[in-house]
């Protein structure tokens, strides 16, 4: 028997999976190549990009342009809590309405600062000036009071001294209280920060930024117990519980000269001590330009406006003792919501109660802040 050797042949499916994995493995190959080439390219485009100085900037001019390279993002760093509220309170053009207060201005049924808040919230186009108030509290119950509030609140700290309580005039705390204040918005005006100073005890029912000058060239524009005629003249007797001042070398200059005087000032209250620099050419020296308000229309107790149609704030002056300023600004309020309910004719002979408490409050001898 003849022994036959079998010849195995490829099967054709053997053979076309053969030819299509070394196919794949060339395609594979030449994209890595490819691939390998063009990041080479790449890299070297990059390097004479950045290697070689252009004197002319157009190229990268119009990549930045192309792929909005120029948008950059910031990051704003603020140096302390204070920055970073006064940045958060204040307006576009960096004001603030500041407001200082203690525990005394904080309690109560119905206390000074709840007072003080409902004359926005009944006030002409005072509601949205809350977002722009900063509450200055000196205690930490006044400061978790404005908290609770939702308010934009910031805690002055004072080593070795309690404010809580509410301060005998002319005591050596109320003193000291006082020169806090007058320490601490130095240092806003230093920060670059415009303000509006005012009283928990001002009430509020005009928007004053209407009324107040807005000549950038005016340093200063402060109230008046009475005004005597001429809204530039020094003889009139200025209030500093509410006032208008901006952020300059002089500003800032004046309340550096200010508060340096308070050592040398015995018996005093800083409102004492700037009314008799300016008259001693504290104002002139400086080139400052003071505006002095018309009580018309920034009254108070000391002499009342008397136009109700045109008045923007009511404050509690020549007046002492909170409970005492919270009685005739309780009838302030309710001579307001009067006037707010009358017909136009019978506004023009509207006539304010009168603040019987706090004329005789001062008469007293010694009395309360």
């Amino acid at each position: 028997m003849k022994s036959s050797s079998a010849i195995v042949h490829p099967s054709p499916t053997t053979t076309t999976t053969t030819t299509a994995d070394e196919s794949s493995r060339h395609f594979i190959n030449k994209r890595v190549i490819d691939f390998t080439m063009f990041s080479l390219l790449f890299i070297g485009f990059l390097y004479i990009l950045v290697s070689i100085p252009f004197k002319d900037d157009s190229l990268f001019s119009s990549l930045k342009s192309h792929y909005n390279l120029s948008t950059t993002y910031n990051m704003t760093i603020y140096r302390d809590e204070l920055e970073a509220t006064l940045a958060e309170t204040a307006t576009e053009n960096k004001t603030v309405i500041i407001a200082v207060v203690n525990k005394a201005y904080v309690e109560g049924d119905k206390s000074m600062l709840d007072l003080f808040l409902d004359s926005f919230w009944l006030g002409d186009d005072t509601r949205g000036l809350t977002d722009h108030l900063l509450i200055v509290a000196v205690d930490q119950t006044a400061y978790e009071r404005c908290m609770f509030l939702k308010l934009h609140c910031y805690k002055l700290e004072t080593d070795g001294v309690d404010f809580d309580a509410e301060e005998m005039f002319m005591s050596d705390d109320f003193i000291k209280m006082m020169w806090r204040r007058t320490l601490f918005l130095g240092d806003v005006l230093k920060r670059g920060y415009n303000f509006i100073f005012t009283d928990t005890d001002v009430m509020w029912f005009r928007n004053p930024f209407l009324r107040l000058s807005p000549n950038e060239t005016i340093d200063l524009q402060i109230s008046t117990d009475k005004f005597n005629g001429n809204e530039w003249s020094q003889a009139n007797r200025i209030n500093t519980g509410f006032y208008m001042i901006r952020s300059n070398n002089k500003t800032i200059a004046m309340f550096d000269a200010w508060y340096a005087n308070k050592d040398n000032s015995s018996g005093m209250t800083e409102q004492d001590v700037l009314v008799m620099l300016m008259h001693k050419g504290l104002f002139r020296g400086l080139g400052l330009r003071v505006k002095f308000l018309n009580t018309l229309f920034f009254s108070g107790f000391c002499q009342t406006s008397r136009d109700v149609r045109v008045v923007v704030t009511v404050h509690a002056n020549c007046c002492r003792g909170i409970s005492t300023k919270l009685t005739d600004l309780t009838a302030i309020i309710h001579d307001w919501k009067r006037s707010k309910n009358s017909l136009a004719n019978e506004t023009s002979m509207f006539v304010w109660s009168q603040h019987r408490a706090c004329i005789n409050s001062m008469k007293h001898r010694r009395y309360l802040l």
